[in-house]
């Protein structure tokens, strides 16, 4: 148990000052909010010590594991030699051009030019942008259920009326149907699947463009959509269709980036997505607030002769820590341990499907998993109260867990890649026993 600290605030004082000086939109998990002060490795321990697997990572953030060794040594290292906290592009520095470097490493030939930013919003905003000055052209394509970020061109494109203000302008996006195979908008099966969803973002371009389009964005797992995970071969059937009107293709890989899908560092290159621009942020940067967006020399040529730049995104700390995040990753051959371990994990979970009736679904690659909970699997009526209920279960009994979906009742599991078999198991020992009590 750690020693309290004299001029520490009670969770209660906590929460008053959040009352009184944070705007009504500042979300925290559960009934009773949970207060962390202390990480290490997979988990994570709130103010009276208690200890938790932490398996959703702030929002899958942490992928090489909460204050990981080797990154506080060349943060302290830093510190200690009182190098540059900031700088902006405006001058050099080696820190930002190591991490495009390395990064690049990961990615085909075609994906050289990076810019970066302070998070996957601003990465999906200037990939906006950038496809708008290259085409010439205005309209974009998103899919209902997606989420890009929270600013004002990312959220004109966000699938969830949740997230949508008045304020957000609609003009120059449009959306197409979902591929989202457990409730497929189209009643489909995977037998009868003729890959209606993706054949719909041409019907879209058709009917709600004038024929030309400037960018198409999608995640290759819908992450606050509730990890909707759509076969490889809907990316490809989009991405050409994408390139016959015009168009570039937007690969949002702030959640799915990082190694965390189990096949590659982007899991574009493992679904041989061909994407004009990748956007990339939280896992890479293992909690430091780091985005990114990669593109093609033709994209990057066309903002020659602007001025734009981002005054933290390529900072020294956060783009370092980034790179040795990404060499943690390749060191530790974590995403190879995604994949075994993601597997494993989904394993179990669908056993679980065989005695626990509240869960309709389970999907996801690698270590990004989404259990869908449905009152009766044959009207898949959503679980949304019995979602919250498991999430408090679940930090009862140590677990940290997230949720997602447009009704809340998908449960998220996201944590570090260095999770172990063992730690799966705890995982699925409490998931089983929380949705016992619920069904009692």
């Amino acid at each position: 148990m750690t020693t309290p600290q004299k001029d520490k605030l009670s969770k209660d004082e906590i929460l008053a000052l959040r009352s009184k000086h944070f705007i009504p939109t500042a979300l925290h998990y559960h009934k009773k909010p949970l207060e962390l002060t202390k990480a290490k490795g997979e988990y994570v321990w709130d103010e009276e010590g208690k200890k938790y697997l932490d398996s959703i990572g702030g929002i899958v953030c942490i992928s090489a594991g909460h204050n990981h060794p080797k990154v506080k040594a060349a943060l302290m290292e830093m510190l200690e030699n009182d190098d540059i906290q900031h700088s902006s592009t405006l001058y050099l520095n080696e820190a930002p051009v190591k991490l495009a470097k390395k990064l690049s490493e990961h990615l085909p030939k075609n994906l050289t030019r990076w810019h970066f930013t302070n998070s996957g919003s601003e990465a999906n905003e200037a990939a906006f942008m950038a496809a708008r000055q290259a085409t010439g052209e205005t309209m974009v394509v998103n899919l209902r259920h997606s989420y890009h970020g929270g600013t004002s061109a990312t959220l004109a494109n966000c699938g969830h009326y949740t997230w949508r203000f008045r304020s957000q302008p609609v003009t120059s996006v449009t959306s197409a149907m979902e591929p989202y195979c457990y409730r497929c908008p189209f009643n489909k099966t995977p037998d009868s699947c003729g890959f209606e969803c993706a054949k719909n973002v041409e019907t879209t371009i058709q009917t709600s463009t004038h024929g030309k389009i400037a960018a198409f964005i999608a995640e290759p797992v819908m992450g606050v959509g509730g990890f909707i995970s759509p076969p490889k071969e809907y990316f490809q059937i989009v991405a050409k269709i994408v390139h016959q009107y015009g168009g570039k293709y937007i690969s949002d890989e702030v959640q799915t980036g990082s190694g965390r899908c189990g096949g590659s560092l982007f899991l574009s290159s493992e679904l041989d997505i061909a994407a004009d621009m990748i956007t990339t942020a939280k896992g890479m940067g293992n909690g430091a607030a780091i985005g990114g967006v990669v593109m093609t020399d033709e994209i990057a040529a066309s903002l020659a002769g602007k001025s734009f730049f981002n005054t933290f995104g390529s900072d020294p700390y956060p783009t370092t820590q980034a790179r040795i995040t990404i060499e943690v990753i390749e060191e530790e051959k974590l995403i190879e341990n995604a994949r075994v371990v993601g597997e494993y994990l989904k394993d179990g979970l669908k056993q679980l499907m065989k005695s626990q009736k509240l869960i309709g679904d389970v999907r996801g690659r690698g270590l990004l998993l989404g259990i869908e909970l449905v009152r009766d699997r044959t009207t898949k009526e959503y679980a949304t109260e019995e979602t919250a209920r498991l999430m408090d279960l679940c930090r009862d009994k140590g677990l940290l867990v997230g949720k997602g979906g447009l009704k809340g009742n998908v449960l998220r599991i996201a944590p570090p890649l260095t999770l172990k078999k063992e730690q799966a198991d705890f995982m699925l020992k409490v998931i089983d026993e929380s949705l016992s009590e619920i069904a009692k």
